[in-house]
């Protein structure tokens, strides 16, 4: 009698890479191994990185990005998807060929478009594409205050205004919206939860003080995208991940690492990587 075949859960992370290892496909690693899962990589960009800024970036090419994405899927497989910076509209495209070829049915999509500094990180034209052609491939979208306030040209300033600014992009195509309201101010973080189904949850914790938080935007995307290969509906895959990032800030609070925003805990309380039963 042989034992049944198994395999990891496997999660891939569509990012740019930060050299200081704090967030991009760095943080999701780190995020996936945390959360039990198999981690892969296809890398946008480079980016000379450390806990004080960016001082370079250097993208790759699209049929380089393409090379890395079927050599995962041709031979790995993937049961879920992360996405995050994406510089250019032929990256856009090519990523949103590779899950319209595979068929990839989760995908999180972390629309990083704004820096900590307030500069814009892509053109008006890659935020079109993006809108365009990936917003309908996705299971969720994941922007702060920032990204939303670019992609619906209108500033999101109170905590009342977050419910029409997630619905507003839903209608750009979206299926799902976790909108993240934690750089408005007040002791209290609330994100917002909404789907074309109907779905509506705010969900608010304490603000945790914290220099480390470099990263928790890639952080949470990518724990999402962890616990719906997992198999974990939406709702409550959110509702993991933030508890996971959260216990991460507050795992990190009080660790120097450089001399800006650190990075979170990403391994306070790693679990085993999990196998099933192969497809």
């Amino acid at each position: 009698m042989t034992n049944e075949p198994q395999r990891y859960t496997r999660v891939l992370s569509i990012a740019g890479s930060d050299s200081g290892g704090g967030a991009g496909i760095q943080a999701d690693l780190k995020t996936f191994a945390a959360l039990g899962c198999y981690g892969m990589t296809a890398i946008t960009a480079l980016t000379a990185q450390n806990t004080l800024g960016v001082s370079a970036i250097h993208g790759v090419p699209p049929e380089m990005l393409k090379a890395q994405l079927c050599a995962v899927f041709d031979d790995i497989g993937v049961d879920a998807v992360k996405i995050g910076m994406l510089h250019a509209p032929d990256i856009v495209r090519t990523v949103a060929w590779a899950l319209k070829h595979y068929g990839v049915r989760r995908v999180v999509l972390d629309p990083v478009m704004v820096a900590t500094s307030g500069d814009q990180l892509i053109t008006p034209m890659t935020v079109q594409v993006l809108v365009d052609e990936l917003f309908p491939l996705t299971t969720v979208v994941t922007p702060n205050l920032d990204e939303a306030a670019l992609l619906l040209s209108r500033p999101i300033e109170a905590a009342h205004e977050l419910e029409a600014a997630a619905r507003d992009l839903l209608a750009m195509g979206a299926p799902a919206v976790l909108l993240k309201g934690g750089h408005l101010p007040g002791d209290e973080v609330a994100d917002l939860l909404v789907a074309g189904s109907g779905l509506s949850r705010r969900l608010a914790s304490p603000r945790i003080a914290s220099r480390n938080t470099h990263g928790t935007g890639c952080t949470l995307s990518s724990a999402i995208a962890a616990h719906l290969a997992l198999g974990e509906p939406l709702e409550q895959a959110v509702v993991l991940a933030r508890g996971y990032i959260l216990r991460a800030i507050a795992e990190g609070a009080d660790v120097y690492t450089g001399g800006g925003h650190g990075p979170l805990n990403h391994g306070f309380a790693p679990v085993a990587q999990i196998k099933r039963a192969r497809d």
